[in-house]
């Protein structure tokens, strides 16, 4: 099947009228030329695919790698029929932290053992007050199957006492739908160090079945 279009602009002084079928407008390379009607998420958020979760209070982190972990961990069940496409990442502190050290993401993957969830966070879907109940799950405390490896590094968290700096304000990153976790991976958040309850997380994401 061959698609064809019109390189250059369709109309030069008016705008198409209403019901008039026109061709694609092409660019000088041959691509098609598109721009977004809504904004960048609403389509997924319309057809309530689009999820959240968030920490509640304050929480203590855990060190890279550990399995016995706090903060903010989201994962997608073994047997699950979707993947979890991650897209956003905010992250802030609320106290003075113990230790000085680094922020990052974690992943980690099980094909046959699931998350031990202690601490249970309730994902919520974007859709405000109409959307559908997701597939994933998020916790607060959790045991994790396999040791997870660092993904991302978010940031350097000072206390003043020893490093005259710290963190302040919320801080934020878009990882554009670039971890993928399928049925059995999780991400979550962890520091170099071991640190006080001053944490809060959240995260968001697509479910997109496979």
């Amino acid at each position: 099947m061959l698609i064809q279009g019109q390189v250059g602009s369709l109309a030069s002084t008016s705008s198409i009228a209403v019901g008039t079928q026109a061709a694609i407008r092409q660019g000088n390379m041959g691509d098609q030329i598109v721009s977004e009607l809504h904004g960048r998420y609403y389509e997924a958020a319309y057809r309530r695919a689009l999820f959240s979760a968030a920490n509640t209070a304050a929480v203590a982190t855990t060190a890279i790698a550990a399995t016995t972990y706090t903060g903010l961990c989201v994962s997608n069940p073994v047997g699950s029929t979707v993947n979890l496409v991650i897209l956003k990442a905010n992250w802030s502190i609320s106290a003075a932290i113990s230790a000085a050290g680094t922020l990052v993401l974690q992943t980690g993957y099980n094909a046959s053992t699931n998350v031990t969830h202690s601490v249970v966070i309730t994902p919520v879907n974007n859709f405000i007050g109409l959307g559908a109940t997701g597939v994933a799950l998020a916790d607060a405390g959790a045991t994790l199957p396999t040791a997870p490896a660092s993904r991302v590094i978010l940031s350097s968290d000072g206390t003043l006492a020893t490093t005259g700096y710290a963190l302040g304000g919320q801080q934020f990153i878009d990882l554009e739908g670039s971890i993928i976790l399928p049925a059995g991976a999780y991400i979550s958040f962890a520091t170099s160090a071991a640190n006080t309850a001053a944490w809060w997380f959240s995260l968001s994401w697509e479910e997109v079945p496979v």
